[in-house]
């Protein structure tokens, strides 16, 4: 199934972020959520779900890799909707 992806406010900032000062980063969060519009469960992706944190209308909040096995490994924190076929990241951040 493929996905529609929106993107939080916090989550466009730190991409442009990356892109200024650490393209190498950048280049592997394009690549991850590209990953996540096609194939939520690629292996690489390891998604999952986060217990920790709820969406803004109680939905399950998941996690997906950018990094493994890195000092302040990134993650993708998102959820399903708000439509169907559509999901919304609501961070993308180093590993809590």
């Amino acid at each position: 199934m493929q996905f529609r992806l929106r993107l939080s406010t916090e989550a466009k900032e730190v991409i442009e972020r990356l892109a200024k000062h650490d393209p190498k980063k950048h280049k592997k969060i394009l690549k991850t959520l590209g990953l996540m519009e096609v194939n939520l469960r690629h292996p690489s992706l390891k998604t999952h779900k986060f217990s920790s944190l709820e969406g803004p209308n109680g939905e399950e909040v998941f996690e997906a890799y950018v990094e493994n096995k890195a000092p302040a490994a990134f993650r993708v924190f998102w959820f399903y909707g708000p439509n169907p076929e559509e999901i919304t990241v609501v961070a993308i951040t180093p590993h809590p």
